[in-house]
């Protein structure tokens, strides 16, 4: 007997049931949240502000990552999505410039997904890469890697010396070039995970940018941070403690704040975590205590 695949599944169950299915797992979650907020087991750390916001928010909203009230100045049917004719992309305008996505992605999905990075990179969200004087200047060589759209270079692609845009996700490709297309050479994206160790499909960054100064290293990688970041001593060392931003994500995994935090301040950086919290509601392993930091920047 074989295991049945996803895709398989996807065809016996409706996707109203799925939906209605993830809806309702939410919905337990947040119970489970709420009660845990109004409890004695709310860990010491967190602010009396803290727990009201989320608190408030839980009981008058759905389950959300960004349990915050600033989620709610935005719209997914307020977006404008456009078609290039030449290369029968679709794309919106994100600070007048073009970011094209998947060839196959409907109006709709792309309203939603772009809605979604809007969020992530409000001002007040724990997802925000850039902050007070957190942010790329002109002479800057960034490493931006899981680019995944390519949102983040592309608001920082004026502004920066050079970009290496890292993606392994190759259904990426057509639109990543056709949204940096304008700026050449200044941005090199490159096909390929990135981890400790070099294979065929993965790269170290210690050894790609050996003889290059990087200034400015973003990572998002869906819970493969320490990896990267082990791959990284030298870029990260004490010798490039004036010189070197780095905004790494630390909510995928239920101990990432914590283990990656003490992993950069080993090399001598000061660090801070992004303000607010996440609910990673993604994480089939999601514990107490539920909220997780954002992002962690070296100060």
């Amino acid at each position: 007997m074989t295991v049945m695949s996803l895709k398989a599944i996807k065809k016996i169950i409706p996707k109203i049931i799925r939906e209605k299915r993830w809806e309702f797992a939410n919905y337990l979650l947040k119970r489970k949240i709420i009660a845990y907020l109004k409890s004695d087991r709310f860990v010491q750390g967190y602010s009396n502000s803290d727990r009201k916001d989320i608190y408030s928010f839980l009981k008058n909203n759905t389950l959300s990552v960004f349990p915050y009230e600033f989620t709610k100045k935005y719209k997914a049917d307020n977006i404008q999505v456009y078609t290039d004719n030449e290369c029968n992309l679709k794309y919106v305008l994100h600070e007048n410039k073009r970011l094209y996505f998947k060839p196959e992605w409907t109006e709709s999905q792309i309203k939603e997904y772009y809605n979604n990075l809007l969020i992530e990179q409000d001002i007040d969200s724990p997802h925000r890469y850039e902050f007070d004087n957190f942010y790329v200047n002109e002479n800057d060589i960034v490493v931006d890697v899981g680019g995944a759209e390519g949102i983040f270079s592309l608001t920082v692609v004026e502004r920066a010396k050079k970009i290496y845009l890292f993606e392994p996700d190759e259904s990426w490709n057509i639109s990543l070039q056709k949204t940096f297309e304008p700026w050449g050479k200044k941005i090199t994206v490159v096909n390929k995970f990135v981890s400790d160790c070099n294979t065929e499909n993965s790269v170290c960054l210690d050894d790609y940018f050996r003889g290059t100064d990087v200034t400015y290293l973003k990572v998002d990688a869906e819970g493969f941070e320490k990896q990267i970041i082990s791959g990284a001593k030298i870029i990260i060392s004490s010798s490039n403690l004036k010189k070197l931003k780095m905004v790494v994500c630390v909510y995928h995994r239920q101990n990432d704040a914590e283990e990656i935090n003490e992993l950069v301040k080993k090399h001598g950086f000061s660090t801070e975590f992004s303000k607010g919290y996440m609910i990673f509601k993604y994480d089939k392993y999601l514990t107490e205590p539920y909220l997780r930091r954002g992002l962690l920047r070296t100060c």
